[in-house]
């Protein structure tokens, strides 16, 4: 077992994270192929890139590293990954980093541009500022040896990266519920983040407070 293995919890998670992890994975990873259209067909004109002046070819280069992101780090958590002598978990988790920053940087040129006003921009934006450096935090916290404080950084980055998805479970609420779509696009603009990092604090805090964690 590696140092940084060694600096995690042992034994195996409980059921409810389990199946938890499971949903949020299979979320990701839908996610991932829904966005890929990006990908495969890329925006020629901001009316194609959600009519963002920033879109082209900005849409692009975030999405591809988000999906990159999403993907990868649906994975970094299982504890198979970081076993061995040269555990996959590193060589994953550099992908994983480079996708974030990727992603990151370009959400926030794309969040400048943003056809919602100054709000959508400030929250979107803010999202992309935090991602990346809880992200870059993390990354030097291992390159330091600090393996306890490289894994809540991560799981703070993590539950960034989680905005894509919760990002998308909102949008289509709005829609059903039938609530005027630009106030509620503003105010999900840090919906899609906040809560996560809160959640993702309390979790971090409710674990530190375990016997032998």
């Amino acid at each position: 077992m590696t140092t940084a293995a060694a600096a995690l919890p042992s034994g195996p998670a409980p059921w409810s994270v389990r199946i938890a992890w499971m949903i949020l994975a299979i979320l990701c990873l839908g996610i991932a192929v829904y966005s890929a259209h990006y990908l495969l067909h890329p925006p020629r004109r901001p009316a194609e890139a959600l009519h963002n002046p920033q879109g082209v070819p900005w849409l692009f280069v975030h999405v591809a590293g988000a999906v990159v992101a999403l993907v990868l780090g649906s994975f970094q958590f299982l504890p198979a990954l970081r076993r061995g002598a040269i555990p996959p978990h590193r060589w994953i988790g550099r992908l994983y980093v480079m996708g974030c920053l990727v992603g990151g940087a370009a959400g926030l040129i794309l969040a400048s541009g943003s056809s919602a006003g100054p709000i959508a921009s400030t929250g979107f934006g803010s999202l992309a500022i935090a991602w990346i450096a809880v992200t870059l935090l993390g990354w030097r916290a291992v390159l330091q040896g600090r393996f306890a404080a490289h894994r809540r950084w991560m799981i703070r980055s993590w539950a960034l990266t989680l905005a894509a998805v919760t990002l998308r479970l909102y949008l289509p609420l709005v829609m059903v519920l039938d609530l005027p779509f630009l106030p509620w696009y503003r105010a999900i603009s840090f919906l899609a983040w906040v809560p996560n990092l809160v959640v993702a604090e309390l979790w971090l805090r409710r674990a530190g407070a375990r016997p032998g964690s």
